[in-house]
């Protein structure tokens, strides 16, 4: 009686778990789908003054292959580079000023806005010193963008002429990250689907829509809205600067479009597991505002989701059960499914799509580091800085 009480409650769970799955195959934005690239543009008559700001802190490791790639851009109106040295030891803008020396294109100016005040991010206080010089130019529009980003000698041109024939305020692409050791291959390309889970890049563009995300490692912002937004201002304690950023731009009235890039790839390496983690969980509870309600919700779903279609095969395995694993293979099948766009789109093998619940496995243990961090006074540590208690979005 026990054991047919126990299968039938494994029935549910792995039942649930399949509905689960065909309501996020067919009902959240197709989120699974990477075929959202840059949309339909054409080149403006006039192409408009832009001021691109990187906030660089300790990147002299990286900047060698990015920084170059941003003063090559090839953009046919007035553009020019401001780098925010923020407080580096390792001669971060000793290095930017030699390479726009040795390599010459846009103007560069490198500058260093000092520690930030209490309440704000180190990243946002270098970007609203970047921002602040560069609206003294008058331009059109600021490209913020990371240190350890590289991009196409078109990209920029390309990011205009999308904000321009869409009326976006922002333009923002997922940069592609790298994947080159084992644990890229196992945890970068579910970082982005997991993120595309949550944010499904076909709403965000969406008008009237509320969903609000971008990719803080390149981002297209209108300067006009910037400042109707109170941006940086306005999300000065935000650890996750790019959503809180989006969201600011839509509450302000504006528009934004995210989606994957084919030419703007992160040059930062993660090749050990600890790097990874430490990339996830500085960040993760404060996604779920601090809350222990969210986060005991989150690692319910996480393991509704992703591990219960593996436990349910193993189960039916066990107890000789029909139902259970077949429930559960056609769950673990639709998810795997979904993700093979995703590592198409990353040159990744499709076996690595059915060792999706080990990665969710993973990201569900990050997520509750990122937890235990918090409450032991270290928050979102981030390059030598701490934020004991970080807002995430703007209220």
């Amino acid at each position: 009686m026990g054991q047919t009480a126990a299968v039938s409650a494994v029935l549910w769970i792995t039942a649930v778990s399949l509905a689960a799955w065909c309501w996020l195959l067919l009902c959240q934005g197709f989120f699974w789908r990477t075929d959202v690239r840059l949309p339909p543009r054409r080149e403006p008559d006039e192409w408009p003054d832009v001021c691109v700001v990187v906030p660089a802190r300790d990147e002299a490791a990286v900047l060698s292959a990015s920084l170059p790639s941003l003063l090559a851009q090839d953009y046919p109106g007035r553009a020019e580079v401001f780098l925010v040295d923020d407080g580096s030891t390792d001669g971060t803008g000793e290095l930017a000023r030699e390479l726009a020396r040795r390599n010459g294109g846009l103007p560069l100016t490198v500058v260093s806005p000092g520690e930030p005040p209490e309440d704000w991010t180190g990243k946002l206080w270098a970007l609203r010193c970047g921002m602040g010089l560069a609206r003294a130019r008058g331009p059109e529009y600021l490209l913020l963008t990371d240190a350890d980003i590289a991009h196409a000698p078109d990209s920029l041109r390309e990011l205009v002429a999308a904000a321009r024939s869409g009326g976006f305020d922002v333009v923002s692409q997922m940069a592609r990250l790298r994947v080159a050791s084992r644990w890229e291959r196992l945890v970068v390309p579910a970082f982005v689907y997991f993120f595309a889970q949550l944010y499904p890049f076909r709403r965000i563009g969406r008008a009237g829509s509320r969903t609000a995300a971008a990719a803080g490692g390149c981002v297209l912002l209108r300067a006009a809205t910037a400042r109707r937004a109170r941006l940086p201002d306005s999300i000065r304690h935000a650890v996750i600067d790019d959503v809180a950023l989006a969201r600011a731009v839509k509450g302000a009235g504006g528009r934004v479009w995210l989606g994957l890039a084919d030419r703007v790839d992160s040059v930062r390496p993660y090749p050990h597991l600890r790097d990874l983690w430490r990339m996830v969980s500085r960040s993760a509870y404060a996604q779920l505002r601090h809350n222990p309600l969210l986060l005991a919700g989150t690692v319910a779903g996480l393991a509704l989701v992703y591990l219960a279609p593996p436990a349910a095969v193993a189960a039916g395995a066990a107890t000789g059960s029909v139902a259970v694993p077949v429930l559960g293979a056609l769950a673990w099948a639709v998810m795997a499914g979904t993700y093979v766009p995703m590592l198409r789109y990353y040159r990744q093998p499709l076996w690595l799509a059915p060792a999706l619940p080990f990665t969710a496995f993973l990201y569900l243990l990050m997520t509750v580091d990122s937890a235990v961090q918090h409450y032991r006074g270290r928050g979102a540590a981030w390059k030598g800085r701490t934020y004991a208690r970080p807002g995430t979005v703007p209220d």
